[in-house]
């Protein structure tokens, strides 16, 4: 099965000059604990509820600070056209539980969570990825920063 095939379509995307207020109520107006950051046509981060309680409101920052202050920079993503078995390897290896997903012309088309893959068929390998995940540390530990 390809990512294209059961990843989440019409992905809002946060801007980095937002209030990390301003997203956290986007975030449950949506019921969503994660948004890719854009900024003219460019993904330049994802920013994540846990980003704004422990990069954000742990270190003292207010509910103005700019997305930009907490966001993660580095952006992991994969393709719509992979296969999904490699990309659950690859969420294992990397410690994320969402990819964003983007087209071969590097467009946002979606995003990937292992949710999406344990509820299409793909449960034996999303709790392989979830075990993989879930060891402590890796580069998107909090305490990393």
């Amino acid at each position: 099965m390809k990512i294209g095939n059961c990843m989440t379509r019409n992905v809002q995307v946060a801007n980095p000059e937002q209030s990390i207020r301003e997203v956290a109520q986007i975030m449950g107006k949506l019921d969503a604990g994660v948004m890719p950051v854009g900024d003219h046509d460019r993904l330049v981060g994802m920013i994540t509820d846990r980003d704004i309680a422990i990069r954000g409101v742990a270190l003292g920052m207010g509910p103005d600070t700019k997305v930009r202050d907490v966001m993660t920079p580095e952006v992991k993503y994969c393709f719509d056209d992979e296969d999904v078995e490699h990309v659950l390897e690859n969420m294992g290896d990397l410690q994320v539980r969402r990819l964003p997903v983007l087209n071969r012309e590097k467009r946002l088309v979606g995003i990937i969570s292992l949710g999406d893959l344990a509820t299409n068929g793909e449960a034996a390998e999303a709790g392989d990825a979830l075990s993989d995940i879930s060891k402590p540390g890796g580069e998107h530990s909090q305490t990393a920063h």
